[in-house]
């Protein structure tokens, strides 16, 4: 049994310690906002938060992250900052990787509330867009910082 605190819920997972967490949360939790990409940690597409910082759950396991805390897309309640940001910037396309492409950004302005647009590639180059909304997530994160920081865009 591996306890962990998933979107602010304490839960508890009786699976092997070796079963990926992207497919605890999907199949376990039911949290489906959670993509399966690549499955190698390349893509992007399953990004949520551990610890506070962007994680590939396709890549981790359950028994490494016993005890910690999971936010998944599911987790920012739909008025994040972020997503209000995709929103009105009408990001998505195919939406696939949205929800990791948020998640990375949710991180990336944990950190830098204020990113310039080398901050903002470095931190999203490894989360994959096939429709190449690459400029529009760039603008959103930008928008999303302005929300954050005054309330409005």
């Amino acid at each position: 049994m591996y306890r962990l605190r998933v979107n602010g819920r304490d839960s508890a997972l009786d699976v092997p310690g070796d079963t990926p967490l992207l497919w605890a949360l999907r199949d376990d939790l039911g949290l489906t906002g959670v993509k399966y990409g690549c499955g190698v940690g390349a893509c992007g597409a399953c990004t949520s938060l551990v610890d506070g910082q962007a994680a590939r759950p396709c890549v981790r396991t359950v028994e490494e992250c016993a005890d910690s805390d999971v936010t998944t897309i599911e987790g920012l309640g739909g008025d994040h900052p972020v997503q209000r940001a995709w929103v009105d910037l009408d990001v998505a396309q195919c939406g696939y990787c949205q929800p990791g492409q948020i998640m990375a950004a949710v991180a990336l302005l944990a950190e830098d509330p204020d990113p310039d647009d080398a901050a903002i590639d470095r931190a999203l180059r490894d989360n994959v867009c096939r429709c190449g909304t690459y400029p529009r997530i760039r603008a959103a994160v930008r928008r999303a910082a302005r929300i954050a920081r005054d309330g409005v865009a």
